[in-house]
């Protein structure tokens, strides 16, 4: 578990990432990439990018391999574009390429160029530098509408639970994988960590590539930020955005389909929303629901004393028009950077 300790001071210093984060697009993308090729939701996006990479993608999935640790210099904080993403960790010093270089080591076997790039190797950096600005211009630059308009939306909707319960509403509302009970935000990790953020407050950023459940970094002294699942809702980033209706409804009913439907769509809800929006009764919405959540499709937390509901990977994948895959998917252990 990762237990993220806060402060009165640190409640009010919590902010939302307003753009997607293309370091930790990267990163996580590349994530991706090594998972398996009939992913639920990265399968197709994978088969497709794997033909559009260059030799120069090698190094960097190298350095992030799809389980375990991954360099924290490799997700700067703060950095708007890939430019000053790749400005920023040229820019590394040596210490934390050191530090951060043996940590991989410790893990998996490194190529023997992660020893020059531990020491600052002018040309290895000048290489990985390469890597990145060619990676963003040929696998993500031409998805970025689409990433932003994820993010964008998922921000929309954490503002919302600000707006409706402060501070606690916002850190209650990023479950099923996170859950606030004062002053700890637990959330389901493959290993334990604490993160105390002693007054620096907190940044959230909702991330297109992130799945399952949060990460963050492992050096504690590092900005403190906390990276999240945005809802994809039926945002892919290939093929299809959504299946035939009529196959969704024959298969869960015309009204029931419709809720699932409206979940997705708006990224998590509440029942009076859905009774309003499709012109049913609360209490319809509520046995709707009830046998959406107890089938799996959908979860249910609670946000400033208000239950809002939100797709499951399984209701994803069903509304997506994909089959779950069998076995532990993508993520299921320790995420990118081991934190």
């Amino acid at each position: 578990m990762l237990h993220i300790h806060f402060s009165m001071a640190d409640l009010s210093r919590i902010r939302i990432a307003q753009e997607p984060d293309p370091a930790w697009e990267i990163l996580l993308s590349l994530h991706a990439l090594g998972g398996p090729a009939d992913h639920v939701v990265f399968g197709p996006w994978r088969s497709e990018t794997l033909t559009r990479l260059d030799p120069s993608a090698r190094m960097l999935l190298a350095l992030a391999p799809p389980r375990g640790y991954s360099p924290d210099f490799l997700t700067p904080a703060g950095a708007p574009d890939v430019r000053s993403v790749v400005d920023a960790v040229l820019s590394t010093g040596r210490g934390q390429l050191r530090a951060d270089l043996a940590q991989l080591a410790v893990r998996r076997r490194t190529p023997s160029w992660t020893r020059l790039l531990a020491e600052g190797d002018l040309e290895t950096l000048g290489r990985l530098g390469s890597a990145l600005n060619r990676y963003h211009d040929r696998v993500l630059a031409r998805r970025w509408d689409r990433i932003r308009a994820v993010t964008e939306a998922d921000r929309a909707l954490r503002a919302r639970d600000f707006l409706d319960g402060g501070a606690e509403g916002l850190l209650g509302g990023l479950g099923p994988a996170a859950r606030w009970e004062a002053p700890v935000l637990t959330v389901d990790y493959p290993l334990d960590q604490q993160l105390r953020l002693r007054g620096r407050g907190l940044r959230l950023i909702p991330s297109y590539f992130c799945w399952r459940r949060p990460i963050t970094l492992l050096d504690e002294e590092l900005t403190p930020v906390l990276v999240y699942p945005a809802n994809r809702g039926l945002h892919l980033l290939t093929g299809p955005e959504r299946p035939g209706r009529s196959a969704l409804a024959r298969l869960l009913g015309r009204a029931r389909a419709s809720v699932l439907e409206e979940i997705a769509l708006s990224g998590g809800t509440t029942e009076g929303d859905i009774a309003r929006r499709l012109g049913m009764s609360p209490a319809s919405a509520s046995a709707h629901t009830a046998v959406l959540r107890g089938t799996g499709l959908i979860a249910t937390h609670g946000v400033a004393d208000t239950a809002r509901h939100t797709l499951t990977p399984l209701g994803l994948s069903l509304i997506e028009g994909h089959l779950p895959v069998d076995g532990p998917p993508y993520g299921t252990g320790p995420p990118g950077p081991e934190h």
